[in-house]
């Protein structure tokens, strides 16, 4: 009996990963405590870039 592991492409995770880090510091320079905003992008691209979702 075999299993089939589902092959999925991470590369754009990654990219909207970084990205999204990138808006982060963007934020974090302009606004301050709005950078908070864009953590739940961080922390979704992260995991889906680690095939953990």
């Amino acid at each position: 009996m075999e299993t089939t592991a589902k092959k999925t492409n991470t590369g754009l995770y990654w990219i909207l990963f970084i990205l999204s880090v990138a808006a982060f510091f963007g934020v974090y320079a302009i606004g301050g405590g709005y950078c908070s905003l864009v953590l739940p992008f961080n922390v979704t691209f992260f995991a889906k870039a680690l095939d953990l979702m």
